[in-house]
């Protein structure tokens, strides 16, 4: 008789999850009412400028009905009916941010890179890199998840983190680890650093201007935060690269990693680094100084780092052409910008159809009815009488949840501190505490939730699918969700203020 083998669960595809959670979202415009807020403006001090903000006025909520009004299936006209969830997802927001700037910026990158990968300027930079770092590949992991953290805390890096993986994740392979170590290596690296920072200005800095909280206060306190939970990611990260060098087919990506494996096969092990090679790595190099000097000058945010992804790029392009570098002409330059755009183009749907669940929720602005607005209402009702320690750490878990539909750090401060702090002084935790929990509550769960486009970008550059990720970074949410819970204890416990 043949052996019967039980079928092994797959897990759906993200394009899958998306659908059904849109379908969970239109059931539920059926079952709660939409409701509103009056908005005013705020303004705060932020690097001795000042910052306005359009924030929610908490006690101003109503609902629009007593009857619900559900989303129907199709609206002509440009509506948002549930079949029309792909498409007015991917052409809404703006050039700023999510849908159409983030997609935009994901295809730019891609093809930005894809001219570069055309020159073959970082195979070989990484084949030079290996030959001189024998016996020492595994500082890499600590070294790179030390300065990622720095760079999400210190100047909010998340998008940017698509580019490094697209570099990184070849290195890590050819290392003889895996692309999953490269995606932790940089996106979610960035975004322990985001959630713990001390003066990241997409997150706390408004949190904080928003709350009537002194702007970059409790700085000790966060840096401690900052370093335990960069330690304990850092540890994290090294010991399952350790488990896959000695067993590379216990990799969650060994298959999918087989892209950039074969682009390290023993007979391309020759290095052949020359000096095209070497200007591409420098364009590179000061392409991205460039991108950070911006960002911390003069906040440049994706419009301008995309165009200089772009001018990065095509630089590359030219000197792969003067220097003959894996005998490139003009047109391959064209051709490696379509096929580089081509293999971020899933993970740049992704971000699209993940805003349609927003969409037909009603949209995440609080002066127009949705019913996004009213779970916002209902969830600061929770705190109604409740002891300190436990109010704190329902913020943090609300936080969590609520990230889930408004991934912008600036986009959910905006939203749910007008209503967290006041609430805060109600429950008796001091606004830096309340601060505290939507901070860990939305930067953590950026690197679990499938309507990040940053981690979708990222996960686009290694090839690595969404329910795969899913199935290694669970256990890690899970730790620092406990960790994060002991920080917003201790900070109820001490009185941070």
């Amino acid at each position: 008789m043949e052996d019967k083998k039980k079928p092994r669960f797959e897990m759906p595809h993200t394009y899958v999850i998306i659908f059904f959670v849109v379908l969970l979202a239109a059931v539920l415009t059926y079952l709660i009412p939409a409701g509103s807020f009056d908005t005013k403006d705020v303004t705060y001090e932020q690097g001795g400028a000042e910052e306005t903000r359009t924030v929610l006025i908490p006690e101003s909520y109503t609902n629009q009905s007593e009857a619900t009004e559900g989303t129907s299936l199709f609206e002509p006209g440009g509506g948002a009916g549930f079949l029309n969830y792909v498409f007015e997802g991917l052409v809404s927001g703006s050039k700023w941010g999510s849908a159409v700037g983030v997609i935009a910026f994901i295809l730019i990158i891609g093809g930005a890179f894809g001219i570069i990968m055309r020159t073959r300027a970082v195979e070989e930079g990484i084949l030079a890199v290996i030959d001189r770092t024998k016996g020492k590949e595994a500082l890499i992991i600590p070294i790179m998840f030390f300065l990622f953290s720095l760079g999400g805390a210190v100047f909010g890096m998340g998008e940017e983190a698509i580019a490094f993986a697209m570099i990184l994740v070849p290195l890590v392979v050819a290392l003889g680890y895996d692309a999953v170590t490269g995606v932790m290596i940089t996106y979610v690296a960035t975004q322990i650093g985001f959630g713990t920072s001390w003066m990241n200005p997409f997150g706390v800095a408004i949190a904080q201007g928003v709350s009537d909280v002194p702007v970059l206060s409790g700085t000790p306190f966060r840096i401690v935060m900052w370093f335990v939970f960069t330690a304990v990611g850092t540890y994290f990260t090294w010991r399952y690269a350790q488990k896959i060098r000695k067993h590379p087919e216990k990799s969650y990506s060994y298959e999918s990693d087989a892209y950039f494996r074969d682009d390290f096969k023993h007979n391309d092990l020759e290095v052949n680094f020359r000096t095209g090679h070497i200007l591409v790595i420098l364009t590179v190099v000061a392409g991205v100084a460039w991108i950070i000097w911006g960002v911390i000058q003069h906040a440049y945010y994706i419009p301008e780092i995309a165009s200089q992804f772009f001018t990065i790029g095509l630089v590359s392009g030219i000197i792969g052409v003067i220097f003959k570098l894996n005998q490139m002409k003009v047109n391959d330059i064209a051709e490696g910008f379509a096929q580089g755009a081509k293999d971020l183009l899933p993970a740049a749907l992704v971000v699209g159809m993940a805003q349609g669940i927003v969409i037909i929720l009603g949209g995440d602005d609080p002066s127009s009815p949705s019913v996004l607005n009213t779970i916002l209402h209902a969830g600061g009702q929770l705190l109604n009488g409740v002891p300190e320690v436990i109010s704190a750490w329902l913020m943090f878990l609300f936080q969590s949840i609520f990230n889930f539909f408004v991934v912008s750090g600036s986009g959910q401060a905006a939203l749910t501190m007008p209503l967290m702090a006041p609430l805060a002084d109600i429950a008796g935790v001091t606004r830096q505490t309340a601060v505290l929990a939507f901070q860990l509550g939305d930067g953590l769960t950026n690197i679990i939730v499938p309507t990040s486009a940053a981690l979708m970008g990222s996960l686009g550059a290694a090839r690595v699918d969404w329910g795969t990720w899913f199935r290694f970074i669970i256990k890690f949410q899970l730790v620092l969700f406990a960790l994060a819970s002991v920080f917003v204890i201790l900070a109820v416990f001490i009185n941070f203020s």
